[in-house]
């Protein structure tokens, strides 16, 4: 397990910074994401 997670992988992913687009993207997704209940039953829709 050790060999598998070492010490370099982990400063990779500190220095990780989205780009504007990306978050905007997702930001922009999630507001037009709908999740409609009806009964047991889940349905996702877009509305754009």
């Amino acid at each position: 397990m050790e060999k598998t997670y070492s010490k370099t992988s982990s400063d990779k992913v500190s220095n990780l910074s989205p780009k504007e687009e990306t978050v905007r993207f997702l930001l922009d997704y999630s507001k037009a994401l709908s999740v409609i209940d009806c009964n047991k039953w889940k349905f996702e829709a877009l509305l754009n």
